[in-house]
C-alpha cells in the first residue's frame, strides 16, 4: 500500500471549516479532494491530481459510494480517454507506488509524451456548455435543487459547489 495522502503539494484541503450535512441528492461529500480546477504541478492536466486523490481514497477503501458512482467514469474516464490510456493502469500506477517523485516516473512512462493539456483543460472547464452539456448540467442542477444558480456553467463548477468552495 501507498503513503501518499494530503500532505502532497496538489492534495491540499481547500474544505470549510464545519462542512455541511451530507446532501441528499448526492450522497456522501468528500471534503478533502483536490478541485477539478487544480492542474497536476508536472503534466498541467487539470482533474489530474483530483483523479490521483479519488484513486487513493478507492484504495484505502474510504470512497464513498456518491464518489465510486462515477470512479474510472465521467472526468476521470474522460481524462484517461483523453491519454489513451486504461484507467486501471493509473490505479495500478497510485498503488505501486511509495512517494509522490516514484508515481510522476511511472506517469511519465504511463502518459504520452504529449498530453496535449491545453486541450483536455479547455474541455474540463467547457463540460456542460454544449446544448447537449447544457441539458444535462440543468437536469442535475435540479437533482441538487440549485437549477436557480445561473453562475454554476459547468460540471467542474457543480463539483465546486457541491464540496463546499463555492457558496
Amino acid at each position: 500500500m501507498h503513503s501518499l495522502g494530503s500532505d502532497l503539494p496538489f492534495m491540499t484541503d481547500s474544505s470549510p471549516s464545519t462542512p455541511k450535512a451530507p446532501r441528499p441528492d448526492t450522497g456522501g461529500i468528500l471534503y478533502d479532494l483536490p478541485s477539478p480546477y487544480l492542474p497536476h504541478p508536472v503534466f498541467g492536466l487539470l482533474h489530474l491530481p483530483r483523479f490521483i486523490g479519488k484513486i487513493r481514497k478507492h484504495l484505502a477503501g474510504a470512497l464513498p459510494p456518491s464518489y465510486q458512482r462515477n470512479f474510472t467514469k465521467g472526468f476521470d474516464g474522460f481524462l484517461c480517454l483523453h491519454l489513451g490510456i486504461d484507467p486501471q493502469a493509473a490505479i495500478a500506477a497510485v498503488r505501486e507506488s511509495c512517494t509522490e517523485e516514484e508515481l510522476v516516473a511511472k506517469l511519465k512512462i504511463l502518459l504520452p509524451k504529449d498530453v496535449k493539456a491545453a486541450k483536455w483543460n479547455r474541455q474540463v472547464v467547457q463540460m456542460g456548455m454544449s446544448e447537449m452539456g447544457r441539458e444535462a448540467l440543468q437536469a442535475t442542477k435540479k437533482k441538487m435543487a440549485i437549477e436557480h444558480r445561473d453562475d454554476l456553467r459547468s460540471f467542474a463548477d457543480l463539483i465546486e459547489y457541491d464540496e463546499e468552495r463555492l457558496d
